[in-house]
Order: C-alpha cells, then sequence, then structure tokens
C-alpha cells in the first residue's frame, strides 16, 4: 500500500494539471510506484504468494493502460516512458 506522500510524488512526476489524478499517465506513474515496492517486498519475501500474484495483476493492469495510450495519445506515451523510465 503506499502512502499518501507517495502517492504524491508519483503523481508529481507526470502531472498536467494540479487535479489530475484520473488520467492514464497518472495512473501509470502510480501502478509503476506500486510494482516497484512489491518488487523490493518480493526480494526479501520470495514465499509470498499473494503478493507475487498483487503484483501480476498491478503489471496487467499498467500494461493496458499504457496501451491505451498509445493508441489514443502516441506523443505523450513516449513522454510517459521516458519520464518513468520504462521500456517498449
Amino acid at each position: 500500500m503506499l502512502s499518501t506522500e507517495e502517492k504524491k510524488a508519483a503523481r508529481a512526476k507526470i502531472l498536467s494539471h494540479e487535479n489530475d489524478t484520473g488520467s492514464a499517465s497518472v495512473q501509470i506513474s502510480a501502478l509503476t510506484t506500486k510494482i516497484l515496492k512489491l518488487n523490493e517486498h518480493l526480494n526479501k519475501n520470495a514465499h509470498d504468494f499473494s503478493s507475487k500474484r498483487g503484483l501480476l495483476k498491478n503489471v496487467g493492469q499498467r500494461r493496458k493502460f499504457l496501451k491505451y495510450l498509445r493508441n489514443s495519445d502516441p506523443k505523450k506515451y513516449e513522454e510517459v516512458l521516458a519520464k518513468l523510465g520504462l521500456r517498449k
């Protein structure tokens, strides 16, 4: 679970306007932060299978958001990939 400060920090990287919380790019940023945190947890706790399932669920959700963003706004898609350090 992400704290409020972590969510705000993730949102600040991609923010297009002050109240932007639901756009695909902001949600991708939040999911990326969540995925990184879960990945750290799983490196320490390899047999935590419920967390592994949650990680895979979040990765799939992020993939869907990236696919949507790529189809709807390719320029923003490239920008998000560059800012978050993601690969295609």
